[in-house]
């Protein structure tokens, strides 16, 4: 069967990557920050958003699927890497320099080895939560993704030899791998668990290693006639029901599966040139800053909770320091994408600085 051409744009998946960010962001604000708890936020915001970091799981998933989708024969690993860099670390170096100087500011203890192991991307191969939550919390995924990159030509060459009838076995194999992984953390002491589940690079590689594999499978034409609605009611009802998961469980298997159905539908549905709110032009938008919205939330969050702090929490509603946390981020976000990501990918990754657009799925691969 003829592969579909992997240069086709999937603008639905940009306008999809914010919403994921978003998700993590409410986790954040309405369940992560002991500020919000401390003065009240409402349940259903603590329900509603509980899961939103399993967000990062769709990251991880979605990072493979659009590396897949857009590598071109002939591409050398050293382009590669070269691009993947020039995406990534400036706007990580920016974010860990801010979150420095907001700690020199505060007079927040923090060692040397943090920082070092964060602005090297290491520090998810730490199990110490001061080391890979250190310094910008989030930036602990990039550590992740640097290693995703790393394997990325070696794992793109080993899907590629599968013949196409062996796509979806692979896959159901791999999916399977992620759902025993809390089973295989019950070897370790309690608390290294949370870590080896959630951060651990080689586990959470194959998330990435599925989304290599379903973007051949859309390419193969092996896609199932699973709709759009069909999988985002899946991704949801997923979503919701894994925050009733034990521990283990809640933070990546429970939401893989659903998860890893939602994209390939979406692609396909892009494919088709079916229509879809997520290639509204405001998510389209939003998704391209999305990348560096992650990044900064935290750092907007944490500026909040310390610069009006105590006073805005007792004067406002919980929902308004929220809506506050969000405008700042986006403004800081907006302006880390356009002060740092584009002409930073342009001089280091030789896209034309009068086009920063990103290359076929690019904005959805950071």
């Amino acid at each position: 069967m003829a592969e579909t051409q992997g240069d086709r744009r999937l603008p639905s998946l940009t306008g999809l990557r914010f919403l994921a960010a978003f998700a993590v962001f409410g986790f954040h604000v309405a369940v992560a920050d002991p500020a919000a708890a401390a003065h009240g936020m409402p349940p259903a915001a603590h329900w509603i958003f509980r899961q939103g970091a399993t967000g990062v799981s769709f990251f991880f998933i979605l990072s493979g699927f659009v590396l897949c989708w857009s590598a071109r024969p002939g591409q050398t690993m050293r382009r590669f890497w070269r691009r993947r860099a020039a995406k990534v670390y400036p706007n990580h170096f920016a974010g860990a320099v801010v979150a420095l100087g907001v700690v020199l500011i505060t007079g927040a203890a923090l060692s040397a080895g943090v920082v070092v192991s964060n602005l090297l991307l290491l520090q998810a191969w730490v199990p110490d939560q001061k080391v890979y939550f250190g310094l910008n919390t989030p930036s602990w995924s990039l550590s992740c993704e640097a290693f995703f990159y790393l394997c990325f030509p070696l794992l793109l060459l080993a899907v590629d030899r599968l013949p196409g009838r062996r796509l979806w076995a692979a896959t159901g194999a791999v999916l399977a791998a992620v759902c025993l992984m809390p089973v295989v953390a019950l070897a370790l002491p309690g608390d290294l668990r949370y870590w080896f589940v959630y951060v651990f690079p080689p586990v959470r590689l194959l998330e990435f290693l599925i989304g290599i594999l379903l973007a051949r499978i859309v390419r193969a034409g092996r896609w199932i006639r699973l709709g759009v609605l069909p999988a985002a009611a899946l991704a949801l009802a997923g979503y919701f029901a894994s925050g009733y998961l034990p521990d283990g469980f809640s933070y990546v298997a429970g939401t893989v599966v659903p998860l890893a159905l939602l994209i390939p539908a979406v692609a396909a549905a892009d494919l088709r040139g079916a229509r879809s709110i997520l290639r509204s032009r405001a998510l389209i938008r939003l998704g391209e800053v999305s990348f560096a919205f992650y990044l900064v939330h935290q750092l907007a969050i944490r500026f909040v909770d310390r610069a009006a702090g105590d006073w805005l929490w007792s004067h406002a509603h919980p929902l308004v320091v929220g809506l506050l946390m969000l405008g700042l981020s986006l403004v800081a976000s907006w302006a880390l994408y356009r002060v740092v990501e584009v002409p930073m990918m342009a001089r280091l990754a030789g896209s034309p600085a009068a086009n920063p657009q990103p290359e076929p799925a690019e904005a959805t691969a950071a």
